[in-house]
């Protein structure tokens, strides 16, 4: 008797053990730029239904218990030489560089954290059929250093919600960089690009010969 209970309690506890065990995390790839601008999805762009409330953000950041928000993480991740850390996070001091307008910059109140791929667009792109959880996941993705940057409030604001076939970087030395990490980024969130963005990307790509994109998809 004890036995068949033992060997039920063993069968129950197979059963659930997948539910318990969260899925692995998907590898990181490395491709030639060219190769990884054929992996975006093409799709005709909507922007029907957009509230940049719909993503929310700044959260607490990936350390809720140093009370930072993520835009002031970002920023301490990022400084050339650090800031000092007041009363509710506040950020004093320190330097920064903005690639794309190549400035330096010695406030953090002249910085602006850029979304690489910019949260109109990702909703463009597929993120309009996301879960309120998923968009503040992308909004506020710490998992690479290349999805939030910090840059001049000038340069970003010049982009605003242009992709790369309507805007780059004013510093031309940069552009391949830039595309790299904006293909990074889409392919990282399974975003998709219209026929005029991959028409730019694969000019890029054709000017960026060398350019290799690595990318690890989201949780």
């Amino acid at each position: 008797m004890l036995m068949s209970v033992l060997r039920g309690l063993a069968a129950v506890s197979l059963a659930v053990l997948p539910l318990t065990i969260p899925a692995p995390a998907r590898a990181a790839e490395t491709l030639v730029l060219a190769e990884a601008v054929t992996r975006l999805p093409v799709d005709t762009e909507s922007r029907d239904g957009y509230s940049r409330d719909a993503f929310r953000h700044w959260n607490t950041g990936d350390d809720p218990s140093d009370g930072c928000n993520t835009r002031a993480e970002v920023l301490l991740a990022e400084a050339v030489e650090p800031p000092v850390v007041g009363p509710g996070c506040r950020l004093s001091g320190g330097s920064w560089w903005s690639y794309y307008d190549q400035v330096w910059v010695t406030s953090a109140s002249g910085l602006d954290i850029d979304h690489m791929v910019p949260l109109a667009e990702s909703w463009d792109s597929g993120a309009s059929a996301w879960t309120a959880q998923r968009r503040e996941a992308y909004a506020n993705d710490q998992g690479v250093s290349t999805s939030l940057v910090a840059v001049t409030a000038r340069s970003n604001r010049s982009k605003a919600d242009q992709d790369p076939a309507e805007w780059l970087p004013p510093a031309a030395g940069v552009h391949c960089r830039y595309v790299v990490e904006w293909v990074a980024t889409k392919l990282r969130w399974s975003l998709a690009a219209d026929e005029a963005e991959v028409a730019a990307l694969n000019d890029m790509a054709a000017s960026c010969p060398d350019q290799t994109v690595t990318y690890e998809p989201a949780p």
